[in-house]
């Protein structure tokens, strides 16, 4: 949704704007087109790879563009180490990359086999094949359940707990023929891991701890008028980002411009069906 995000957000020359998730810069090289001549961005992504492929498309914008592997959930000190007194604009795009998805070593994806991984940032310790493989059959279940949204939770669990009690689970390849062979006949539209897959993920990154960190610091490093956009792929997700909206305003310190969150059009879906669960929220400070 990068043609919403950007109207939402609507970058202006010479202001100052914070990506806290980079990815591969795609949004970043959007915002910096349009701050030029002297406006910055500072770009902030977990994934060291992502940061590293943001560098080399931001290049261009030379000092204008600033970038850090970190956390987004530790925005309002990353910004002061780097310079930022208040931002302008904020943008989040909670949702995977392409670059991520496409690399099997990652482990983000059941279409290509690979190690059973998912980190975004791979200098923390613990993998997905840690939680796959330690977790009692119950808090599988009920992980599985909560990020994922799977009425199968608790099938698909004493699946993977039945297989690995044989042999620990480290692929992904393997895991997603456990999972399909736990919901065998049950298939609706998606392949029967996808939801099991993300909701290790999110797991493995402690991604709602994180969102729920950054809403919270999130208006403190912004500028009055400084408007907040955040897209996201997960009804956990968009919940934190409208109740954090809605306090807000409650409070008096936000004022939210979408009411609903914005959905992609039928166009994006067509080209890129994984925007289908998108949605995207925005608020102006006070």
């Amino acid at each position: 949704m990068a043609r919403e995000a950007l109207a939402l957000l609507d970058p202006r020359p010479n202001l100052d704007y914070l990506d806290a998730t980079a990815g591969g810069g795609g949004h970043s090289c959007l915002i910096l087109d349009a701050n030029a001549p002297d406006g910055r961005l500072l770009a902030i992504d977990a994934d060291g790879d992502a940061i590293e492929r943001a560098r080399q498309k931001l290049a261009r914008f030379g000092k204008r563009a600033v970038l850090t592997q970190a956390n987004f959930s530790d925005a309002p000190s990353i910004a002061r180490d780097a310079g930022f007194d208040r931002f302008d604009g904020i943008l989040a795009d909670l949702g995977l990359s392409s670059d991520q998805l496409a690399d099997p070593e990652r482990g983000f994806a059941f279409a290509s086999d690979g190690p059973l991984d998912m980190r975004f940032d791979i200098r923390q310790e613990r993998t997905a094949a840690d939680y796959v493989n330690d977790l009692r059959e119950k808090e599988l279940a009920d992980l599985i359940y909560r990020y994922g949204d799977e009425r199968f939770s608790r099938r698909i669990a004493r699946a993977i707990c039945q297989a690995r009690s044989e042999n620990p689970i480290t692929r992904t390849g393997e895991l997603a023929a456990i999972i399909s062979g736990a919901r065998r006949g049950r298939r609706r539209g998606i392949h029967p891991a996808t939801r099991t897959f993300q909701a290790l993920r999110i797991a493995v990154n402690r991604e709602l701890e994180s969102l729920e960190r950054f809403l919270d610091g999130v208006l403190s490093i912004g500028a009055q008028g400084a408007r907040i956009v955040v897209i996201s792929f997960h009804s956990a997700e968009d919940r934190l980002v409208k109740l954090a909206f809605r306090s807000g305003q409650t409070e008096g310190r936000l004022t939210v411009q979408t009411p609903k969150p914005l959905r992609p059009q039928a166009d994006e879906v067509a080209a890129n069906r994984r925007a289908r669960s998108a949605r995207l929220r925005c608020a102006v400070l006070n």
